[in-house]
């Protein structure tokens, strides 16, 4: 295994600029917005879009809708030769979109898109957006396949995936509901999930030296093994949770991170305290701070560190929330919320 790179490397460095995109996104908001009909309830850059057909009906039923991809996983995938874990990822990343609504799946349409088109490959691809489906209790109702010479190397596909799900409009998961003192339960992750991989692709390959088969033993696993864990589903634990009314508010925790995904799940005005000291961070990300030397700020804005989700609820329901994760996970008091905005990284 090579040395640690003596340059700090960065999110940006790997060519991924999170404050770009989040420029962009001012007008895309404002495009948008453009075109909200009267069924619309929701902004762009919720988790999930809303839509209902019964604007006037307040206990309605509200259609949960969320599009995203996998991003450069699919390279790690692609190197590997193993194509039926990415589909997974893919329904897994949209189901727990729309699951922080306050929604379940109802079905699920892909795009699939390659230079030259190998039935094989897209055959395992499938395979893993079924089994995801299956899993989710979601229909894989169908898609878009396109063969484009020239536009991808040989070998190389993208992979898309956009879900819809449906909840009742006064079951639906609202940050005003929220307040400061409520409790913040993490959920662990199961890896990287679906983000942060252009940088952590640079570190392993580049920096390390290192392939997809080659062992890393602080791991006691290969490279594309610690790469390719699924993006875990969080629709066992939290989906009773839902039912009984314990969940106020909850984050995915995706590209951008804690940082940048929990204040989605928070009232204007309102911040959080995140108690670093509450989890053990899971030794993947160690690895990729020190062989990087990526600074902090930047670890936590690219990866989830270990926590792929963070509900928001009260301290009278903390006991229940806490029991009924024991058996998924389970999950831990990882802050609370605090009534300045910002996201603060302290210790107890």
């Amino acid at each position: 295994m090579s040395a640690p790179t003596d340059s700090p490397l960065t999110y940006a460095s790997a060519g991924v600029d999170i404050d770009a995109q989040d420029r962009a996104l001012v007008g895309v908001k404002r495009l948008a917005r453009s075109t909200f009909t009267a069924g619309v309830l929701s902004d762009i850059g919720a988790f999930g879009g809303l839509f209902t057909l019964e604007p006037d009906n307040p206990a309605g039923q509200v259609l949960v809708a969320s599009a995203d991809g996998v991003g450069t996983k699919l390279k790690v995938a692609q190197l590997a030769g193993i194509h039926d874990t990415v589909g997974e990822d893919l329904v897994n990343h949209c189901v727990n979109d729309i699951l922080v609504c306050g929604a379940r799946p109802l079905f699920f349409l892909d795009y699939f898109a390659s230079g030259t088109l190998e039935p094989g490959v897209m055959v395992r691809v499938v395979e893993g957006l079924a089994r995801g489906c299956r899993a989710n209790a979601c229909a894989l109702l169908g898609g878009e396949t396109a063969e484009m010479p020239g536009f991808y190397a040989r070998g190389e596909y993208e992979l898309a995936g956009f879900v819809v799900g449906g909840c009742r409009r006064d079951r639906l998961l609202r940050r005003e509901a929220v307040v400061a003192g409520d409790v913040l339960v993490a959920l662990p992750s199961t890896g990287l999930h679906t983000n942060g991989y252009s940088l952590a692709r640079r570190i392993f390959f580049e920096v390390l030296g290192l392939g997809v088969d080659s062992p890393v033993p602080e791991l006691g696993r290969t490279v594309a093994e610690a790469l390719l864990a699924v993006h875990r589903s969080y629709l066992p634990a939290v989906g009773p949770l839902l039912e009984r009314g314990f969940v106020k508010a909850a984050a995915h925790v995706t590209g951008g991170g804690i940082p940048d995904n929990l204040p989605r799940a928070l009232p204007a005005g309102l911040g959080a305290e995140i108690f670093v000291d509450s989890w053990d961070e899971p030794p993947l990300f160690g690895l990729l701070r020190r062989a990087g030397r990526v600074p902090e700020d930047d670890m936590r804005r690219t990866f989830n560190l270990g926590v792929g989700m963070i509900l928001v609820v009260a301290e009278e329901s903390l006991g229940d929330v806490l029991e009924s994760l024991v058996p998924h996970g389970p999950g831990w008091v990882v802050g609370r919320v605090a009534g300045e905005p910002g996201v603060r990284f302290v210790r107890r």
